[in-house]
């Protein structure tokens, strides 16, 4: 299955947990997580209407004077909790410590968390939640941070934080309230979000709208998850590609090799010259579009580009493959062959079992890859007499 949040309208704890609760997520099991936290918190919803929309609103009913807690205090709360929420929400409020640390310049351990009841409950409820919908991947569109800012402990500066947290996703500003986006629904989103645009191609299975705190006039203050599965779209194609000038060229083999297990039709290298005629290389990865995440995820993971181009290729065009085996001295050869109307006009031994074949033997590769396609030549003439033996022998 395959989450897609429409946050346009902003986000907080409440709205997600709200969105999820209307998409079938039972609230039970969401207060029954957030009570081994030992906190005294509540969960209470009600429906209500946004923009004319009818909506499921969760209100986080907490200690109204709580104590100031650090990071440290906040682990501790969250060993309580069974795996696998306990990661999922640790993650966050370390990615929410980070953030706060980066932009109030301080030292992480020094982070400090006011309303902790009411934000461990959204964290802990919205982990437990979306481990409930069991999704593959979880993507999001732009995200509506507003137009302002509120005051809070810190002074009237909460925004900077929700923009670090969504540092590297897609936001948008906009006719929307003061603030539509908390840091605790900004953690949360880039914690989980696998993949940043517009809703990918699904057939819809789940639908959950999560209210806001505030009914504006100007938008829906609503959030919404769609759930579903991605619908397998054979011809769409994509190429992948971005330009890396400072990546030590050891490391390409390797990521390559990630790209191929991921899901790529082929990835290649083409060398280039940058400006101030730095050498560099044209990474280039082409692939079915239902992959196109994961490897985005591998090329920001392994490479240290810090952005790529992404686009659809109109027509992409393969020859039928299969794979079988042959042997040289008693050692495994897989043999891959491409057909074109059921004719075979590629056979080709895989180079890795040519390799390990040579060095078993003692033999030079060029000796075994030329043994390896005679034996693959053998078979296939071997396959056609039978085939034609069998035709001559039918009854007609």
């Amino acid at each position: 299955m395959i989450g897609w949040i429409d946050a346009r309208a902003g986000v907080s704890g409440e709205m997600l947990l709200g969105a999820l609760v209307d998409a079938g997520v039972p609230l039970d099991l969401l207060q029954t997580t957030v009570g081994k936290l030992g906190l005294g918190v509540t969960l209470t919803s009600t429906t209500c209407e946004r923009g004319g929309i009818g909506t499921t609103k969760v209100d986080v009913v907490a200690d109204e004077n709580p104590p100031i807690r650090y990071l440290v205090e906040i682990q501790r709360l969250l060993d309580r909790v069974e795996e696998p929420v306990r990661t999922t929400a640790g993650a966050i409020f370390c990615r929410l410590a980070e953030a706060e640390s980066r932009v109030y310049r301080i030292p992480v351990e020094g982070v400090h968390f006011h309303n902790v009841g009411a934000t461990l409950a959204c964290v802990v409820g919205a982990a437990s939640g979306f481990h409930q919908l069991g999704l593959e991947s979880l993507h999001c569109s732009p995200v509506g941070v507003g137009s302002g800012t509120s005051q809070g402990a810190h002074g009237p500066l909460l925004t900077p934080a929700v923009l670090e947290l969504l540092r590297g996703a897609s936001v948008a500003t906009g006719p929307l309230m003061p603030e539509c986006a908390t840091p605790t629904g900004a953690a949360v989103l880039a914690t989980l979000v696998t993949d940043w645009g517009e809703m990918p191609p699904l057939v819809i299975g789940r639908l959950g709208y999560g209210a806001g705190q505030s009914n504006p006039s100007e938008v829906a203050n609503v959030l919404r998850i769609v759930v579903g599965e991605l619908v397998d779209q054979p011809h769409h194609t994509v190429l992948l590609e971005t330009n890396v000038d400072d990546l030590d060229p050891r490391v390409w083999p390797y990521v390559i090799e990630l790209l191929f297990d991921a899901g790529a039709h082929d990835a290649w290298l083409t060398p280039i010259i940058m400006k101030k005629g730095r050498p560099a290389h044209t990474l280039s990865v082409l692939a079915p579009g239902r992959r196109a995440a994961d490897l985005r995820a591998v090329i920001f993971r392994e490479t240290s580009t810090i952005g790529l181009r992404e686009t659809t290729v109109p027509k992409h065009h393969m020859l039928a493959r299969s794979e079988s085996l042959v042997q040289v001295g008693g050692q495994p050869i897989r043999i891959k062959t491409a057909r074109l109307d059921g004719e075979a006009v590629n056979v080709n031994p895989e180079w890795r079992d040519v390799v390990a074949a040579a060095q078993a033997l003692g033999q030079p590769a060029k000796q075994v890859l030329a043994q390896a396609r005679l034996a693959a030549s053998d078979d296939s003439i071997r396959a056609a007499v039978e085939l034609w033996d069998e035709t001559l022998s039918s009854p007609t």
